[in-house]
């Protein structure tokens, strides 16, 4: 028996990109650290703090509320996300030319950039002059995004899904296009009914893609930034004011640097935490 020898060439092509992307990454992640342990009045004067803003961030009222909001948010946006997302993948056909039409439908949300989607909801909502703010006061709803609470929430969560639930869909698909047609006609001989073989079938060869979009939606959802900012700006008060929007006001409106850096510190460590869990579960998964 001939022993396959792995030939690692190819990591001569790939070393010059993985040295510049984590010399791009290292040094604004030194200089995050560096502000978080400091402080400084300008002119490029620093004083030793220690972890003195580790512990306001932690400790601070304003941080616990952020934190909750965010999480309140991805966990609806994953709650509506993936369900949605697996039962357009059932529908779309396997065979025919209708397969292109509705991958092309289904990715277009995707291309649209982040900021101009804020923008289209923004004025697709408002009360007055929008398309759908008009059609919901029309049926004697009282909806107004910039002055409700409930309404923005649900505004921010709609235009999320619009936006994302694609993603989803793209992935759950693919895996259902992996699944080969001798299973379903075991199935088909064994009487089995389509509950049976989305539990038994679909579910199971799907669980890899789904476990990689919960993974991305949660990561995209729990740092939203661009499109809540620009369809409420974090309002009305701080209804819809998540961690990124609440880590820019200070950094850039209060310009309290310390605070900020040690702030975007514990929430890039809450993201690493939660993706490292996925990926133990998913590596689990496959040894199994």
């Amino acid at each position: 028996m001939i022993e396959k020898t792995a030939n690692k060439k190819a990591w001569l092509f790939v070393t010059p990109v993985v040295a510049l992307v984590a010399f791009n990454a290292l040094i604004p992640l030194m200089t995050v650290v560096n502000y978080s342990v400091q402080e400084t009045f300008g002119d490029n004067v620093f004083f030793w703090e220690g972890v003195k803003w580790f512990e306001q961030v932690l400790n601070s009222e304003r941080f616990h509320e952020s934190f909750l909001r965010q999480m309140a948010f991805t966990g609806m946006i994953l709650v509506i996300q993936v369900p949605l997302g697996i039962a357009v993948a059932l529908t779309m056909p396997r065979k025919g030319p209708w397969v292109s039409v509705c991958l092309v439908l289904m990715a277009l949300p995707l291309l649209i950039p982040w900021n101009v989607v804020g923008a289209m909801w923004n004025i697709f909502a408002l009360p007055d002059a929008g398309l759908l703010g008009r059609m919901i006061n029309g049926l004697g709803i009282d909806y107004n995004f910039t002055q409700q609470p409930v309404a923005a929430w649900l505004t921010t969560v709609v235009m999320d899904v619009w936006h994302w639930t694609s993603l989803v869909v793209l992935l759950a698909y693919a895996g259902l296009r992996s699944i080969p047609d001798a299973y379903y006609q075991a199935a088909k001989i064994d009487g089995a009914s389509a509950w049976a073989v989305f539990r038994h079938i679909q579910l199971p060869k799907m669980k890899h893609v789904l476990t990689i979009a919960i993974l991305l939606r949660f990561m995209d959802s729990f740092m939203i930034y661009t499109e809540p900012f620009v369809l409420t700006g974090g309002g009305p008060g701080n209804t819809t004011t998540f961690l990124s929007i609440d880590l820019v006001k200070i950094a850039l409106g209060q310009f309290d640097l310390g605070p900020a850096a040690a702030m975007s510190l514990i929430y890039f460590l809450v993201v690493l935490l939660v993706c490292w869990v996925f990926y133990t579960l998913m590596m689990r998964s496959e040894k199994q």
